[in-house]
């Protein structure tokens, strides 16, 4: 005969167990979710192109110029800019800046291709360069691509041979119109790009569960100690899940990259192979450069005030890159 008390007292563990169990398997299901979740819609994967003529792009760029410089809201030196020779030149460029960051940080920079002839476009992205500074946490991937395929229909009738400059966030939408306007754009530049964060920050297989939990609103979101939003980071993740191999007979010529080695924010291998394989997928020529450590720089290599003295430097540099010439 069984002992009663002996019954009893396996039944709570035998209860335990199946409980662990079940909650090892909705754990199991939870990981296997996020890891398959679809980040990155159809919406995220088409580019919206329109052919318009050089007066109708040079008026159009000049009217989101003015809205933004009569806008109260937009903080000055962020209004969109448009540099230009007052006719469609043989180049042109349209120029991205980064996230939290605005047109500003790429006039220098503007000013430069505009005195070797080209004609420039640099649009401010959707909750940047305005009053109020957090406002680019509530920034979603679909406005973003959105406000890319926008600036680029505009750039690409500015000139004959038209490429697009990108810096960090700025750089995941040049990638991406390299991609799905692979029809028209010539020349790529990425500048420190934020095609993942750098392991420290976030380990390669937490990226993909990450920007769903984030990109979605499935965990609050978190702004850390630079004034980032975990959330809107998660939007230019979001952005690189759709980018795919380029269709056939593709326009781009020329790839380049630079990074500064100082940069703990990116994923500097995930950096280098991206436009390295794209420029392959295209058959296109590659270049890559690492910034000498001694110059001090970390994420941010374009803006003018940050560069200092090595402006003169790498201001050339960059052109040279993004035209393929020689650069030492």
């Amino acid at each position: 005969m069984k002992d009663p008390t002996t019954v009893s007292a396996r039944r709570p563990r035998r209860t335990l167990r199946l409980v662990l169990a079940g909650l090892a398997a909705v754990v199991v299901l939870l990981v296997t979710a996020l890891y398959t979740w679809p980040v990155a819609g159809d919406a995220l994967r088409e580019a919206g192109a329109r052919q318009f003529g050089y007066a109708e792009a040079q008026a159009l760029a000049r009217q989101a110029g003015a809205r933004d410089t009569g806008d109260p809201d937009v903080r000055t030196g962020c209004p969109s800019t448009l540099l230009d020779h007052g006719r469609r030149t043989a180049k042109a460029v349209l120029m991205l800046h980064g996230y939290t960051a605005c047109p500003g940080q790429l006039s220098g920079l503007a000013k430069h291709y505009f005195d070797a002839g080209y004609n420039v476009y640099v649009p401010r992205a959707p909750l940047h360069g305005i009053t109020d500074r957090t406002a680019h946490a509530g920034v979603q991937a679909e406005d973003l691509v959105g406000y890319a395929a926008d600036a680029w229909n505009i750039a690409a009738a500015l000139g004959d041979d038209v490429g697009v400059v990108g810096i960090s966030g700025g750089a995941v939408l040049a990638t991406w119109l390299a991609e799905y306007r692979a029809d028209s754009v010539r020349r790529l530049l990425v500048l420190s790009p934020f095609y993942r964060p750098a392991a420290d920050k976030a380990p390669g297989a937490a990226v993909r569960p990450m920007t769903a939990l984030y990109g979605f609103g499935l965990l609050p979101d978190h702004v850390n100690e630079n004034g980032y939003s975990f959330a809107a980071l998660a939007q230019y993740l979001r952005i690189t899940f759709a980018y795919r191999d380029l269709p056939g007979d593709p326009a781009l010529r020329n790839a380049a990259l630079v990074v500064s080695p100082g940069d703990t924010f990116i994923d500097q291998e995930t950096a280098r192979a991206v436009p390295r394989e794209l420029a392959a997928d295209a058959g296109a020529t590659f270049a890559g450069r690492t910034l000498p450590g001694d110059l001090g720089l970390e994420h941010d290599i374009v803006t003018e005030d940050r560069l200092g003295p090595a402006t003169a430097e790498l201001y050339p540099l960059y052109l040279k890159l993004y035209e393929n010439r020689s650069a030492a």
